[in-house]
């Protein structure tokens, strides 16, 4: 078996593993079938399907536009290679999928066309899925099959059971970004839009959000990610040095902003403020700084984070964003490199570019999981 085929292999491994963690995970999403349960069976391994299926086709569509459009420019490209996730509790079943460049774009039209063709394929799909979804939702009493006790309460169930909630119970709330609020407003039919509590159980809306939220992340106008390409091409290198810069250490501020607290008791400050340092100094060298430069402005963030705290305690960011900003710092990087060739857009790259920017601004979710 040579080279091409061990990958081959690999990326089919890769795939039908993602396929099943996906499925298990939607499983448990949706119908709390949970594969560690006792007595769980085929059938409810099959029901998974409704937010796999939906959801990969959305995460494929978005690979594959990369990879058309790098084979367009005569660029080297992979098959996609999907990244499975163990069953664990509150699993999506994959971090994703990538596809790998055997040769690197030369020129900006390169860069852009390839970095962009994937997150507007994938956004199409999804407002495929999503449109459908939102026409075909179910009558509002289809949470009571999951949730029998709440039928007593009737349509205003959520005005009781949420704010009395027994203790240890794991209350998972999907978040919102603008699209969703413009499909609940322009869409759906108001009596059926579900409550964000139950969200989860609808396996088209949880495919359908969710890539979104790959989307925007994907989006994201920071070093070599889709939305660092568009930016890239819109704005040139030495603009795009600056908006990454800035776009990085608000997004960075936005994450740790009330991840601890000075009024927290002596004891977890002695662990979290060494800790926070850390953290900050170690993705804050992604921006290339010297090491002095760099603790300077780690230690002015961390001045900056505990005053925010101790004045405005009861502010917060969403802190499960510090993973993506240690990625982003430490994996990904936050500068683009230069393209041999540097050349202008035309106009119809351009206008895409900037509805590249839009599907980031309405595609992002500030709190995408609560």
């Amino acid at each position: 078996m040579n080279t091409e085929q061990r990958r081959l292999l690999l990326q089919a491994v890769l795939f039908i593993a993602t396929v099943i963690t996906t499925t298990i995970a939607g499983a448990e999403w949706v119908y709390g079938k949970s594969i560690y349960m006792p007595g769980y069976t085929w059938q409810d391994f099959l029901s998974g399907f409704e937010f796999s299926v939906p959801f990969l086709l959305i995460l494929t569509v978005h690979e594959f536009g990369h990879y058309f459009t790098a084979r367009y420019h005569k660029v080297g490209a992979t098959l996609p290679y999907y990244l499975p996730l163990p069953p664990f509790q509150l699993s999506l079943g994959t971090l994703g999928a990538l596809i790998r460049l055997k040769s690197r774009p030369y020129s900006t039209k390169q860069n852009f066309d390839i970095g962009i063709s994937g997150p507007l394929a994938g956004f199409i799909m999804a407002m495929i899925v999503l449109t459908y979804g939102f026409m075909t939702l179910p009558k509002a009493d289809y949470v009571f099959q999951f949730h029998p006790d709440f039928r007593q309460y009737g349509p205003g169930y959520a005005d009781v059971v949420y704010k009395n909630l027994p203790e240890n119970t794991v209350d998972v709330i999907l978040g919102k970004n603008v699209l969703f609020i413009l499909f609940e407003k322009f869409v759906a039919d108001p009596a059926r839009v579900p409550n964000p509590h139950e969200m989860m159980h609808y396996p088209l809306l949880l495919a359908g959000f969710l890539s979104l939220v790959f989307t925007s992340l994907n989006l994201i106008p920071v070093g070599q990610l889709d939305g660092g390409h568009v930016v890239y091409g819109l704005f040139g290198f030495k603009a795009h040095r600056i908006i990454a810069t800035v776009f990085f250490i608000a997004f960075l501020l936005y994450a740790a902003i009330g991840a601890f607290n000075v009024h927290d008791p002596e004891g977890k400050l002695h662990i979290w403020i060494p800790m926070a340092a850390l953290f900050l100094y170690t993705v804050l060298s992604g921006l290339g700084l010297s090491k002095r430069d760099t603790l300077m402005y780690a230690l002015i963030i961390l001045a900056f984070l505990l005053l925010m705290s101790w004045f405005f305690p009861t502010v917060t960011g969403y802190s499960g964003w510090l993973l993506w900003v240690f990625v982003l710092a430490r994996g990904i990087g936050i500068q683009h490199p230069p393209s041999e060739l540097e050349e202008p857009l035309d106009t119809k790259r351009v206008i895409l570019g900037w509805i590249a920017l839009a599907i980031f601004i309405i595609s992002f979710s500030p709190m995408p999981l609560q």
